[in-house]
């Protein structure tokens, strides 16, 4: 199909983008951590169930396998969802959308830490900084005084710290286990983590108001935003590679705007868009030898 990976993309970005949307509306109905517990169970029971069907080994076989599966779903489950789900209890929508953009950022920076063969060269931590830039916009409550800095969207920001974090991690930890078997794990494991942390904060299951849109809400994440979502993924990191596909961060915000200004009474700033800019920006910078490659691929 001649459009399929266009087709795929804009399907990806509608499916990531408008999960910030469904979080805002099904954080009126669960408490933030369990909340996103249960979609992840959902979810994981859908990709545990796909991998089954798709890869030749399910199981990780060894320590190392292992820990990749405990370090995803720690970090990029886990710690990121209960941030995130936190985070957007007082942060609208497309803003958050916007400030976990920077993941891509800071990934390619923990990186240059982590993985001894990645260094960054003046350019790349120019964009580094032109990224956090872009983040120093939206940390403020109050449009740009960045004097005045809101915790939840500080939260926000260690949300997406954590996601890189964990992205890098598992780079180091690679393993012959298939990814879709270790996503699949991951979420299983880092949704009875959360499980743990609900209980520990004194989330009961009381609390959950049941609703058509809660149950909504929950669905389209488990079902759309999670495994639908990591499926066109898979199909688009193999067809298209890595950087290709990590644009996907940067057209998902403007999903998510589009969706919070039309149904959730969300506001648009010059502000907002001006930091999404600078954020891509920082990431051209950051991957430009990578992006110059694939563009000298297409035009060969």
């Amino acid at each position: 199909m001649r459009y399929k990976n266009l087709i795929l993309f804009v399907l990806l970005s509608i499916a990531w983008g408008s999960a910030f949307n469904a979080i805002k509306i099904g954080l009126n109905y669960f408490p933030p951590v369990l909340f996103a517990s249960l979609r992840y169970i959902l979810a994981g029971a859908i990709m545990i169930t796909y991998a089954t069907l798709v890869t030749q080994r399910i199981l990780p076989k060894n320590y190392n396998e292992f820990l990749q599966i405990l370090v995803a779903g720690f970090f990029m489950i886990t710690v990121y969802h209960t941030l995130l789900f936190i985070g957007e209890l007082r942060v609208e929508s497309g803003i958050a959308s916007i400030i976990v953009s920077m993941s891509p950022v800071l990934t390619t920076g923990f990186a240059r830490v982590i993985l001894p063969k990645e260094r960054l060269d003046k350019v790349g931590l120019i964009g580094l900084g032109v990224g956090f830039l872009g983040i120093l916009l939206l940390l403020s409550p109050s449009s740009g005084d960045i004097f005045s800095i809101d915790l939840f969207r500080i939260m926000i920001l260690l949300a997406a710290a954590s996601f890189a974090i964990g992205s890098v991690l598992t780079r180091f930890l690679d393993s012959d286990l298939e990814i879709e078997a270790m996503e699949a794990w991951s979420m299983i494991i880092g949704a009875l983590f959360m499980l743990v942390i609900s209980y520990s904060i004194n989330e009961p299951l009381l609390s959950i108001n049941i609703s058509i849109n809660a149950l909504l809400a929950l669905s389209y994440l488990a079902l759309f935003s999670s495994s639908i979502g990591f499926l066109i993924y898979f199909n688009l990191l193999q067809d298209l590679g890595p950087i290709e596909v990590n644009l996907v961060s940067y057209s998902a915000p403007i999903v998510a705007t589009i969706i919070g200004i039309l149904f959730l009474d969300e506001e648009i700033r010059i502000i907002s868009g001006i930091a999404l800019l600078m954020i891509f920006l920082g990431f051209f910078l950051l991957k430009r030898d990578q992006i110059k490659r694939e563009i000298e691929k297409i035009s060969l």
